[in-house]
């Protein structure tokens, strides 16, 4: 079974960047919350800041979304590259 590189890209991308998003928007909420993961973001993706308010939260986003997104295809490609196709795993 062969997974879909573009609905792993998609799939991917929406969940890292909506946890970037989540997080983010309760940091704003409430300033104590998730600081931590945001310090990590920080050091990861330059330019961003959470602290920089809802521009700053936008701005997590996208490159969650798209570094989601990158991470997935890369799963899915190497996924398919390893395991082959089914007829040629053992049988049971």
């Amino acid at each position: 079974m062969k997974l879909s590189i573009k609905g792993l890209a998609l799939a991917s991308g929406i969940l890292w960047g909506g946890c970037i998003l989540l997080v983010s928007v309760c940091n704003l909420i409430w300033p104590s919350y998730g600081v931590a993961f945001l310090d990590l973001a920080r050091a990861i993706y330059p330019g961003y800041g959470s602290t920089a308010g809802f521009g700053g939260v936008i701005v997590g986003t996208l490159y969650g979304v798209a570094d989601g997104a990158v991470a997935g295809a890369i799963f899915a490609w190497l996924y398919n590259a390893v395991s082959g196709s089914e007829s040629q795993g053992a049988s049971v």
